[in-house]
């Protein structure tokens, strides 16, 4: 009983140890099963739905690639690329180094697991035994072990992982996944990027060679030249690495260019893509922005870097608004590439005067045919003379409009200003789309006539296209389909057709830019030139029926250029984009609308040769004379204010003399310098003035002071 009871006891004890064994091993699963509890994984739809790539891309119209712009910064990717789109042999290599028995397992390659185990027991090496869904789920899961970590918790965690993800996900996603997914060098993530900034290609066109250096990567994607090549010549089993070696140092030399990347629109591209994945669809086309591109940099070629180093093209289809061309910059000797030199605000020189004879000529103050008088003129202003000068420093004397404006003459533009009114033109300007502008018309003073305001070359395309539309403005589009305001009328089409006329006479421009020049086509066009103060911008704008192109040329740190002026900086390249585009057809002048009169018109001073003329319908005239003295106002033509004159210590002082000259009715009136009587206006005196600064003033019958000018004598 004893020992029964004895031994029932004894029983009862091992009950007890294997009841508490049992308890145990419950426990110590639960918290293995706890510790190795793999996260959950999204399904395969959640990851294409989320994935976002770094880039985005600019197509030209017809759907071709122009150019992409990185905007993640974190990571290197482009767009998902399915399974189906990677060379069938690049894959092959890839799994094959990876996962070769992938398509056998069901997530964990027992055998691989096993192998790796002995070899750690016999320390060897171990090969590691990670598969292809061990590793897609560690993309997935941040909290998951790194594909490579040799810690067991979370090797067993990936495992879970990845059994779980292969009950869910079929081999070709699981694939897919990890060649989009897999890091191959540096912030390149995924088989796109990979394939397009280490080989220059797209995966589809990847060679099997190509694959093996890519799978040699992935366990060391720092590795070096020499070790990737080592290690894809083991995984092909090659008995010549020489090819491995060549293909390792080309793939990892420096940066590659993305060859796939046309690069034709960097500073459109940087404009309109501002968010990852972006595929903008612009209003480019592709083969005018390769023509400008070209122009623009055999053009800067020419000139050197020591001459001018920037410029920008823009190109536009006059009926639809649509901008052709987008040309920021062509790099090259460039101090400042990645600046916008097609949106950049620039001093805008002559490139203003054919708005301010429009509404001269559309207000009747002017036509093509009035007489303008380029001769030495001062203006008083708030801040002293103002004394206008032509690009030459010459004067013409009387000039009709058509020839001042097409020869680009300042001191009849600056007159002309005179009669619009500085308020009024500024005002003219803003409503023509030039939003640089930001002041009133008195903070310019009378320089705007000669472009001391700041501009882009996009405001000056738009207004320019404005001319040959009639006079109607409207925003330019670099979108395709975008939605832009409707146009709006600024001048009266009779102003805008006059003005353009006057722009595209050749034998107008003869007194300025001689008979051979850049501007002149072989069909009609409209052009205009424009240099800036100290020679820091050069432009060149004009239109055919067809198309508006606008040229700058300049530096971008605002530098003067050197010896570079309007017909030799900007107006080449406006000249060979004119005549690319227009290679199949030649421009013609649009249709003269109603309300512009024809007639013959001759000039009686012969100042100028008879010729056909148009004008606003009521203001024509057969025939042109200077307006007698009696109604011109009486001013001293010389000495120019300003002025500073040498004396010349080899001639004898008394030959040194000044000739004064006043121009006007001038009758009674008298000449003072530094308040010493000269005497009577109209007699034309010498007069002989020593070192040091003088006044000179025009004193008519009432003693008042009608005109003065100050000169220099050294």
């Amino acid at each position: 009983m004893k020992f029964a009871l004895a031994g029932r006891n004894v029983t009862l004890t091992w009950s007890k140890v294997a009841l508490a064994a049992v308890g145990m091993l419950a426990l110590a699963i639960a918290v293995l099963d706890f510790v190795t509890f793999p996260p959950h994984l999204p399904d395969y739809r959640q990851v294409r739905a989320a994935w976002r790539p770094s880039e985005a891309w600019l197509y030209d119209r017809n759907g071709v690639l122009l150019d992409s712009a990185r905007v993640d910064f974190q990571v290197r990717r482009l767009a998902w690329t399915p399974a189906d789109k990677v060379s069938p042999a690049a894959r092959k290599a890839l799994v094959d180094a990876e996962d070769k028995r992938f398509r056998s397992h069901r997530g964990v390659d027992w055998w691989a697991v096993l192998g790796a185990a002995r070899d750690r027991i016999e320390g060897k090496r171990s090969r590691g035994a990670s598969t292809l869904s061990m590793q897609v789920a560690a993309y997935l899961s941040p909290d998951l072990a790194a594909p490579g970590s040799r810690d067991i918790w979370d090797k067993m965690r990936q495992m879970r992982a990845a059994l779980a993800l292969e009950k869910r996900w079929s081999k070709d996603q699981i694939l897919e996944a990890y060649l989009n997914l897999a890091g191959f060098r540096g912030e390149s993530q995924g088989i796109g990027a990979a394939a397009l900034s280490l080989f220059g290609k797209t995966p589809a066109t990847l060679s099997r060679d190509d694959g093996e250096l890519l799978a040699a990567l992935l366990p060391d994607p720092a590795a070096d030249a020499p070790e990737v090549a080592a290690r894809a010549c083991a995984l092909a089993a090659a008995k010549d690495c020489a090819r491995f070696e060549a293909g390792a140092a080309s793939m990892l030399g420096p940066a590659r260019s993305l060859a796939l990347d046309p690069g034709l629109a960097p500073h459109l591209s940087v404009k309109l893509l501002t968010r990852p994945g972006m595929r903008v669809t612009s209003t480019l086309d592709a083969h005018i922005q390769q023509i400008a591109i070209t122009a623009l940099r055999r053009q800067l070629q020419g000139l050197g870097g020591t001459r001018a180093r920037d410029g920008a093209v823009i190109v536009v289809d006059n009926d639809s608004g649509e901008v052709r061309a987008y040309v920021g910059g062509v790099g090259g000797a460039s101090t400042a590439p990645a600046v916008d030199g097609a949106d950049s605000y620039r001093q805008a020189g002559s490139t203003l005067k054919p708005f301010l004879y429009a509404d001269a000529i559309e207000k009747g103050y002017l036509t093509p045919a009035s007489i303008l008088d380029d001769s030495p003129v001062q203006l008083d202003t708030a801040t002293g003379l103002y004394v206008p000068q032509n690009y030459d420093h010459e004067f013409k004397g009387p000039v009709s409009a058509r020839i001042a404006l097409a020869g680009s003459l300042n001191v009849p533009a600056v007159r002309t200003l005179l009669l619009v009114g500085v308020d009024a033109f500024r005002d003219r300007l803003w409503d023509t789309g030039y939003r640089g502008l930001t002041e009133d018309g008195q903070y310019y003073g009378y320089s705007l006539a000669l472009g001391s305001a700041e501009v882009t070359l996009m405001e000056q395309v738009a207004a320019y296209r404005s001319l040959e539309q009639r006079g109607r403005w409207s925003p330019l589009k670099l979108v395709k389909g975008a939605e832009v305001a409707k146009p709006r009328a600024i001048t009266t089409p009779q102003a805008a057709w006059i003005v353009g006329d006057m722009l595209s006479d050749p034998n107008a421009r003869v007194a300025t830019f001689g008979l051979d020049n850049a501007l002149r086509l072989p069909f009609w066009a409209a052009v205009k030139t424009g240099t800036s103060k100290a020679m820091r911008d050069n432009w060149c704008i004009g239109f055919s029926d067809r198309y508006t192109v606008g040229v700058w040329v300049g530096n971008l740190e605002g530098d003067p250029m050197r010896a570079v002026s309007g017909t030799s900086g900007a107006a080449p390249v406006w000249r060979d984009v004119m005549l690319a585009i227009h290679a199949d057809r030649g421009g013609k002048q649009p249709s003269r609308p109603k309300g512009v009169d024809e007639r013959r018109i001759a000039f009686a001073s012969r100042a100028e040769q008879p010729r056909e003329e148009y004008f606003v319908a009521g203001t024509a005239q057969s025939q042109v004379a200077l307006a007698p003295a009696a109604a011109r106002r009486p001013r001293i033509v010389s000495p120019v204010s300003g002025s500073v004159y040498a004396l010349d210590p080899d001639i004898p002082i008394e030959r040194q003399r000044l000739a004064i000259s006043v121009s006007g009715e001038a009758v009674g009136h008298r000449l003072e310098l530094d308040k010493r009587d000269l005497g009577n206006a109209e007699d034309g005196p010498l007069v002989l003035a020593g070192p040091g600064s003088h006044r000179l003033r025009l004193i008519d019958l009432a003693g008042r002071v009608v005109d003065q000018v100050r000169f220099t004598v050294r």
